[in-house]
């Protein structure tokens, strides 16, 4: 899930529990540790640009986060610039190599406006030779379909204690948002936390008109983290955009 629901700082200590490093981060440390600037939009914990700077990066790394509580877990991992805020407020001018959303953060972005408002920031953000990779569910394999409570998650807190947490979706499902709510139950707290979300599902062909219109060129898309085809029946639409320097900003 995309990251809106951890705002407080208790559910910002679980989110990297609750979201244990996989190929989604290995996927895109590998680009990060090849880009001397780096933009992580929706940076969360901190902590794929922590892994870079222990790794070796020595160029700038930057998060970008709404959340003030995953900032807190952000600045206490490592060396690199925690900017408070979002695209809306984005003002860095060809600053970057490489500008990365990764946990399906793109998907937050729900308007036409807000989208395309967000994607020339980005073309803004970037230098004329970089790169804008994300990523977004394939809305043709229906993930939204898996959210139900009978699909409950539990993990153990730093303290021992087990924590459920589950989903469940408003229908029916129209067009292509699908809104849920997100609960956490633990047992020191009074009552679960409960959040309501909604994402876009869009596919590849409306991605890539956006895209074009924001002036960029889609270079790549997989279907998976392995770098599979996009299919029909792929998880997910992983895109890499260049910026189309004949168009300029």
């Amino acid at each position: 899930m995309a990251d809106r629901s951890f705002s407080d700082v208790p559910l910002a200590a679980l989110y990297d529990t609750l979201n244990p490093w996989g190929p989604s981060d290995d996927f895109y440390l590998d680009l990060v540790m090849s880009a001397r600037s780096v933009l992580d939009v929706g940076c969360g914990t901190g902590r794929l640009l922590a892994r870079a700077r222990e790794a070796g990066h020595r160029g700038r790394l930057c998060g970008l986060d709404p959340a003030a509580a995953m900032l807190v877990q952000a600045r206490s991992r490592a060396a690199c610039e925690w900017v408070l805020g979002d695209l809306a407020c984005a003002r860095w001018e060809r600053e970057f190599d490489l500008v990365v959303m990764t946990g399906h953060a793109f998907q937050v972005l729900l308007g036409d406006g807000e989208l395309r408002a967000a994607l020339a920031a980005v073309r803004r953000s970037l230098t004329d030779g970089g790169r804008f990779v994300f990523e977004t569910r394939n809305p043709a394999a229906r993930a939204w379909e898996r959210w139900t409570p009978e699909s409950a998650r539990h993990v153990t807190d730093a303290g021992g204690e087990v924590v459920r947490v589950w989903h469940e979706v408003e229908t029916p499902v129209a067009g292509d948002r699908v809104t849920f709510t997100e609960t956490f139950a633990h047992p020191a707290w009074e009552r679960p936390r409960v959040s309501r979300s909604t994402l876009r599902f869009l596919r590849a062909q409306a991605l890539s008109g956006f895209l074009a219109a924001a002036g960029f060129t889609v270079a790549e898309q997989y279907g998976d983290w392995a770098r599979g085809p996009l299919t029909p029946a792929a998880p997910e639409i992983i895109t890499t955009a260049r910026p189309d320097t004949a168009r300029g900003c």
